[in-house]
């Protein structure tokens, strides 16, 4: 292993790719495959698809974002579900980092927007970049396929090789997901840093509304963040 790649395998404080519950996680998502690109995209089916996505669920608790208890979670947002991700990946020995960035949604619902503090990018969007023959690889697990259907979405695919992020268009041709601000990649999660750039951003509503749940968060034919 490269020297520079090791930390991208050794446990954090919040990807404790260590935990029993998320070696557990990954032992089972990926049954007996043994190829690492294979099992990449297995475990990035498993976590996009037994943990619903759930915008209302953000939490000041640094408890919740450890890979061990989202991988219990029945929903989550797509940063603890990154972090997930990338757990379960350095816990069968694929490097494995968080990565985030600033995304519009052009097809935003008034509930979020409004949970939002009235803006419509959502900012530390977050991602895991897993290193794959030889290359980094990024991949967004957020949207459930199960959800996605029934508001006439195409899940995200990932097959280990080419990125899996956002759409930037729905199924009919509109403007849906748009990247902006790069804000980098980590090795462990930068809880708060996200925490205190939601709050200078939405206010503090976005995050101490973390027992309101609700699917209509999303908007037919997209997703909400």
């Amino acid at each position: 292993m490269r020297p520079e790649l090791e930390e991208y395998l050794r446990p954090g404080r919040f990807v404790d790719s260590d935990a029993p519950a998320v070696r557990a996680f990954a032992r089972e998502a990926v049954a007996s495959a043994t190829d690492p690109v294979e099992q990449a995209a297995l475990l990035f089916a498993a976590v996009r698809d037994r943990i619903w996505y759930d915008p209302f669920v953000v939490s000041d608790d640094p408890e919740q974002y450890r890979a061990s208890a989202v991988a219990a979670a029945a929903t989550s947002w797509c940063v603890p579900k990154a972090v997930l991700l990338a757990g379960g990946a350095r816990a069968l020995g694929i490097p494995a980092r968080l990565g985030f960035a600033d995304v519009r949604n052009h097809l935003q619902t008034p509930r979020l927007r409004e949970h939002m503090g009235g803006v419509d990018v959502f900012i530390y969007h977050g991602y895991a970049d897993l290193h794959l023959d030889g290359r980094w690889v990024k991949a967004t697990p957020a949207f459930n396929a199960e959800l996605c259907a029934r508001f006439g979405v195409a899940p995200i695919e990932f097959d280990g090789r080419s990125d899996a992020l956002l759409h930037q268009f729905s199924a009919d041709g509109s403007r849906y997901m748009e990247y902006g601000t790069n804000r980098g990649v980590f090795a462990d999660l930068p809880l708060a840093q996200i925490l205190d750039a939601f709050r200078d951003n939405y206010g503090e509503k976005m995050i101490m509304s973390a027992g309101d749940t609700g699917t209509d968060a999303f908007t037919a034919p997209a997703v909400a963040s």
